[in-house]
């Protein structure tokens, strides 16, 4: 599978002919997979490194607690990496924290990136919004605008509003 990062498109190339693409906030993932991992790392050595006797020995139930609760932080900080954007011939897959929705072509009117928004917003057909949290300008901007503007030309591409009209630039 291709990855919207670090794929370039040649001069009059179609971004559908790079299908599939995978958008997701590369930076942000490996601070968060980073993070989760070293938390593990390191409250599984305080486990092991508390005292076995002595006046407050540490018991075996204290510190496979202390493991847990790094392996339990480490799952949140996982799911905080989990958005990202699938987009295929067929539509567009969108995964955030804790959901996850396919879309038809057909069904992305517009996309949105904002000053100011944490990620891109589709417009859907139905008249509801749905949050693409793979693409956010946070840390890497140029890299969210590059990615917001792959997915605006796929529903241009790809799409169509009813009555077989294309979306136009958005």
């Amino acid at each position: 599978m291709n990855d919207a990062h670090g794929t370039a498109a040649g001069a009059g190339s179609r971004t559908a002919d790079l299908l599939p693409l995978t958008f997701r906030p590369v930076v942000t993932r490996l601070l968060l997979l980073g993070l989760g991992l070293a938390l593990v790392a390191v409250l599984t050595t305080v486990a092991v490194m508390m005292p076995h006797d002595g006046a407050a020995p540490w018991t075996t139930g204290e510190r496979v607690s202390v493991v847990v609760t790094g392996a339990i932080f480490c799952a949140v900080l996982m799911m905080l990496s989990r958005p990202k954007a699938v987009a295929e011939r067929d539509g567009l897959t969108v995964i955030n924290i804790t959901v996850k929705r396919r879309l038809a072509w057909p069904q992305v009117v517009r996309v949105n990136l904002r000053p100011g928004d944490a990620w891109v917003h589709l417009d859907l057909a139905d008249g509801t919004t749905l949050a693409v949290m793979g693409i956010q300008p946070g840390i890497a901007r140029q890299q969210a605008l590059r990615d917001a503007r792959r997915l605006r030309d796929l529903v241009c591409e790809l799409g169509e509003a009813p009555g077989g009209e294309t979306p136009g630039p958005h």
